[in-house]
């Protein structure tokens, strides 16, 4: 199923973030490598969790999306996650565009924010996953 392999990028990539959040926000201020690192494996979390997301939508024949952000709104309005979560989801959702279109200078100071406090939502949303693929 192409859901595991969407699975396994994001608790792949979810373990390199937790590695990450060890480096400080002067080495990520000043490490061009480091903070590469560190952008990379934020954007293939949440890319894989948005592919996920997008993955269920289908298998249950709910709405389509219009947007990343939406995709999050509509798992909630399915009941497959909480609100609170897919709000979450959705800023990340939000912030991937900026990582992905890098045409204005990033604030170091929010993405050591969104570093060291944001993986937990992700984790939550895979055990979410995890527990719907198992009572398929």
């Amino acid at each position: 199923m192409r859901i595991l392999s969407h699975l396994r990028e994001l608790s792949e990539s979810l373990e390199d973030w937790r590695r990450y959040q060890s480096i400080s926000i002067e080495e990520l201020r000043l490490d061009r490598d480091k903070r590469n690192m560190v952008l990379h494996s934020m954007l293939i979390s949440i890319q894989s969790a948005i592919d996920v997301a997008t993955y269920i939508i289908a298998e249950k024949g709910l709405r389509k999306p219009s947007t990343y952000r939406e995709t999050f709104e509509i798992l909630k309005e399915g009941r497959i996650i909480p609100e609170d979560l897919a709000n979450d989801l959705s800023d990340l959702a939000g912030f991937r565009n900026v990582l992905v279109h890098t045409y204005w200078e990033l604030d170091m100071d929010v993405i050591y924010g969104i570093l060291q406090n944001d993986l937990e939502v992700l984790l939550t949303f895979k055990k979410i996953v995890k527990e719907l693929l198992e009572a398929i």
